[in-house]
């Protein structure tokens, strides 16, 4: 019995001092690792200010402010006589205008094939059917919403209009619509243009105007 009675003492003597190391070794972890991490802060803090202060002090100027360095005290410099953006020459006139001599164009910058019409009739299904409507009566669904309606592409006045006319407003707006230079590039407003032209041609064309070979599917 004396000796079990040892054991069980000598048992949870061994247990306390195990313990009591253990704490003391995750204090000092624990401590050791608040001290990295408050350093690990201080650091970040320090090395964020100097961060900033660098951003802040930079020499720089902004947009119109004057400068001492240049005899006629602007910061700004003057584009070099000459200096074009690349891919803005806009050098032909016709392409980017739809303008010969100062006049809306009575022709095409390009020859207009059956590629060009189909992508024609699909930029303008987009962006010009919502007002226009599919036929080009101006009786889109914004319209029978109460937006403003626009003319009637089969009106004389539009039929007899030079194709330039076209381009013109695409690119420059006319009365309540707004211009569509920024949505539809140059090549897509000479097609849409040219696809106007063929729905003109479907409201007021005869048999005459019909290819050989479909004018006798129609007369069937």
């Amino acid at each position: 019995m004396l000796c079990e009675l040892c054991v069980q003492t000598s048992y949870f003597s061994s247990a306390k001092v195990l313990h009591h190391e253990r704490a003391g070794s995750a204090e000092r972890l624990f401590s050791a690792s608040s001290a990295a991490s408050a350093l690990i802060v201080v650091l970040l803090v320090l090395s964020g200010a100097a961060c900033r202060q660098d951003m802040h002090d930079q020499p720089k100027y902004t947009p119109l402010r004057e400068s001492t360095f240049f005899l006629d005290a602007r910061s700004a410099r003057p584009i070099v006589d000459g200096t074009v953006a690349r891919g803005q020459l806009h050098d032909d006139t016709l392409l980017y205008t739809g303008k010969t001599n100062g006049a809306d164009a009575t022709v095409f910058p390009f020859p207009i094939d059956a590629r060009l019409m189909a992508r024609g009739q699909e930029r303008y299904n987009i962006y010009c059917s919502p007002c226009h409507a599919r036929t080009g009566l101006g009786d889109g669904l914004v319209v029978r919403r109460g937006y403003r309606r626009p003319p009637s592409y089969h009106d004389d006045r539009l039929r007899n209009a030079p194709v330039g006319h076209f381009f013109d407003v695409m690119t420059n707006g006319f009365g309540a619509m707004a211009d569509y230079a920024a949505l539809i590039g140059v090549d897509d407003r000479w097609a849409i243009a040219a696809y106007i032209r063929a729905l003109q041609l479907s409201e007021h064309a005869t048999l005459a105007d019909v290819p050989a070979a479909e004018r006798e599917k129609l007369e069937k």
